[in-house]
């Protein structure tokens, strides 16, 4: 009797981790959209992230914020940058603006960015979209990327339906048809996977993966399309004619970004 005491406790600890790794609360997520029409305004943006925005951010103990801009060299009239952070509940979003007029090391640093003119501002647009993540993934990662930060890629995808009820079946592909297993199991690394709460593009879902660099990528997602059970997945009847436009972002982090 008391050999079996061991591996019934052990199966009743396994048991418990489980269920407390099931239950894990879903984090939230705010993607912010600077829309740059220059070099300048770039710049200016850049400046306020770095010395001023993520500092006040990580003083109220929120880290593994990613600031993005489009991988390699950027010749669109329509620059961006994107600014990823995870948060732990949306009044946590909320927050952020009140926690940060009562920061006089911000207040200082931002400056010039406040005090920009209405006809030299430090952007075209701002856009904030708000996510949840998905049961299969429920807390966002930091990849452990090891080549120059300058290589690796960030992919952020997009996916709209043409209906809530289509978007939400590819919400259910990732989850309960297990294509972020899929992901997972071929090394695509990645940081979050989350429901679009609020948004210019809805009904949609948002991903994003991540690479050591282009070649890697590019190898993955052709290992993605020959994969047997991504083939088989997609042939499913129920998932069907669930994505009716994506949209892919190649970032590669900024040098003072936490991913």
């Amino acid at each position: 009797m008391k050999k079996l005491i061991a591996p019934i406790i052990c199966l009743i600890f396994l048991g418990s981790a489980f269920a407390a790794s099931a239950q894990k609360k879903r984090e939230f997520y705010a993607i912010q959209v600077y829309y740059l029409q220059d070099a300048a305004q770039d710049q200016r943006v850049d400046n306020y992230l770095q010395q001023a925005y993520l500092p006040a951010l990580h003083r109220m103990g929120m880290s593994k914020i990613g600031v993005f801009k489009p991988h390699g060299n950027d010749t669109s009239s329509n620059k961006r940058i994107f600014v990823l952070m995870p948060l732990k509940s949306l009044e946590q979003l909320v927050k952020v603006q009140e926690k940060l007029q009562k920061d006089k090391a911000y207040q200082q640093a931002s400056e010039s960015y406040n005090a920009a003119a209405h006809n030299a501002p430090n952007y075209r647009r701002m856009e904030t979209i708000v996510l949840q993540a998905f049961t299969g993934m429920p807390v966002s990662d930091k990849p452990a990327l090891k080549s120059e930060v300058a290589k690796r890629v960030y992919e952020l995808r997009s996916y709209e339906g043409a209906t809530e009820r289509l978007y939400a079946n590819k919400v259910d592909m990732f989850n309960r048809g297990d294509e972020i297993g899929l992901f997972r199991r071929l090394g695509f690394n990645a940081v979050f996977y989350g429901e679009v709460l609020a948004g210019s593009r809805m009904p949609n879902l948002m991903y994003m993966t991540s690479f050591e660099n282009m070649d890697e990528r590019n190898a993955h997602w052709k290992a993605f399309g020959a994969d047997a059970q991504w083939k088989e997945l997609s042939a499913k009847a129920e998932y069907k004619n669930n994505v009716s436009k994506s949209d892919t972002w190649l970032l590669q982090a900024t040098p003072y970004s936490d991913l």
